[in-house]
């Protein structure tokens, strides 16, 4: 394994270092003062499970609503076990390999923080497994991001542990050199031991929003792609129809003081340079669509930045419950339970990130639709083709290009997104923010009248369960 190329887990990871894990293999290694806290805190729940005290929630005890029933440490093998079997009900189709890689590294990530109690063994076999590829097939459906990605994760751990029965049955599933197998037969080809899971481990291992912060973090990677595309299109759809290059003057830009609104203007500039088309057809300005487009991709990009801010301190958190503390190995130690396995700010992030992703479809949508008709595209023939009428030239690339467009609209469940076309000639593109506005208020009052928080038109994190990341 090359150093200078592997991701090192229980270090700080980015987004890019998920990315070249998920989709383009890179090795991983585990940290050397990650393996210390690891542990640490393992020892510490060995001294709670020999001594059968004090009553810690998910090491000798039941869980949810069995949180009050005590376990002997007897029966701890025996507990994680079943937590794992029992929890292993996700349905749908199988989530996509480089969503399963991510949330395999996100996961040890996690369990590398040295918060949750695991040996090392458990978080050097994840590792394993995406070193020598053992993808487990994880049902994408199952989860709500509330108590953590429980189902998909137990599918995950299905794969990685076992008991003194080894039955192939109830080792899950996975995908190894192409082929799917049985979790204990994939494990075996790649010479990989499995684990039988010790008190917390299971609980650890399925206990977390992994599965969705690896489906928006990858969404976050192609959103940062798509924006870079959308200023790259604009350019070419201002020469294209001669259009007026004013819109894209710095001096424009630095009075909106938004820093995405000013980057994506100068990348504008910068494909424009040199250009012998722009302002050929003297007009005094574009419509919106073109015009605009600093604005809306800006905005997006301002939306990409802050919900990859928040991706990325997910990514490094410790998400299951309880976490333990210990100031020395074993020693000192306390378990606290709180509610880190909640997805809220994964949720967030992705819908953000979805109502920017809407808003690029549909400015980019406006600008086909102009460079299609003959009467809005600077003397272009009629769907940028030659003897329209045989030919129907890139009519129907429009109309597909306007089926995402609504879908993409329709799913976010934001007014902001509501942008119909007016004023033909000359804007083709608006937004509702004043319907925006009037929509977080009028729920806000709902809230305050009611006294309490109630989902209204909210969907977690895993709304992107059906996305299907783009050829490559």
């Amino acid at each position: 394994m090359s150093l200078e190329s592997s991701v090192s887990v229980g270090a700080p990871l980015t987004l890019d270092a998920v990315v070249r894990v998920a989709r383009h293999h890179a090795p991983v290694q585990l940290d050397a003062a990650a393996r210390k806290k690891i542990t640490a805190s393992r020892a510490w729940v060995e001294q709670i499970v020999a001594r059968g005290e004090p009553i810690t929630y998910g090491i000798n005890t039941g869980f949810g609503v069995f949180a009050n029933v005590q376990v002997s440490g007897a029966q701890a093998r025996d507990l994680m076990r079943k937590l794992i079997l029992s929890h292993a009900v996700g349905v749908g189709p199988a989530l996509p390999e480089e969503v399963v890689r991510a949330t395999m590294l996100i996961r040890a990530n996690a369990l590398a923080q040295g918060f949750s109690g695991v040996r090392v063994e458990v978080v050097e076999t994840l590792l394993e497994m995406l070193n020598r590829g053992v993808h487990p097939v994880i049902p994408a459906k199952g989860s709500v991001g509330a108590s953590g990605d429980l189902a998909p994760l137990s599918h995950l751990a299905l794969v990685l542990s076992t008991d003194e029965k080894d039955d192939d049955a109830e080792s899950g599933a996975a995908i190894f050199q192409g082929e799917r197998l049985s979790g204990k037969t994939a494990m075996a080809r790649a010479a990989i031991p499995r684990l039988i899971l010790q008190a917390k481990e299971g609980l650890a291992l399925n206990n977390g929003t992994a599965v969705s912060t690896a489906l928006t973090l990858l969404a976050a990677a192609d959103a940062r792609n798509l924006i870079a595309h959308s200023a790259l299109a604009t350019a070419l759809t201002v020469e294209a129809v001669r259009g007026a290059a004013n819109a894209f003057d710095a001096r424009i830009h630095d009075a909106a003081r938004h820093r995405g609104q000013q980057e994506i203007a100068a990348q504008i500039r910068a494909w424009l340079q040199g250009s012998q088309l722009v302002d050929k057809a003297q007009r005094v300005q574009d419509a919106y669509s073109i015009r605009c487009a600093p604005q809306v991709a800006g905005a997006a990009l301002d939306a990409l930045r802050y919900a990859t801010a928040r991706l990325e301190e997910e990514i490094n958190a410790a998400t299951d419950n309880p976490l333990i503390f210990v100031q020395a190995e074993g020693e000192n130690g306390v378990a606290l339970s709180g509610g880190n396995f909640h997805g809220e700010s994964v949720a967030m992030s992705a819908a953000l990130l979805a109502i920017a992703v809407a808003e690029i479809g549909s400015i980019s949508e406006r600008r086909t639709f102009r460079l299609l008709d003959g009467k809005l595209n600077d003397g272009l023939p009629m769907m940028l083709v030659e003897r329209g009428g045989l030919n129907s030239g890139l009519m129907m690339a429009h109309v597909t290009a306007a089926a995402p467009k609504s879908c993409g609209t329709s799913n976010t469940f934001s007014p902001s997104n509501l942008s119909p076309p007016r004023r033909r000639w000359t804007c083709a593109y608006v937004t509702k923010a004043k319907a925006a506005k009037c929509w977080v208020k009028a729920r806000a009052r709902r809230l305050r009248v009611c006294g309490r928080t109630f989902p209204i038109c909210r969907r977690t994190a895993l709304w992107t369960a059906t996305w299907t990341p783009p050829p490559r």
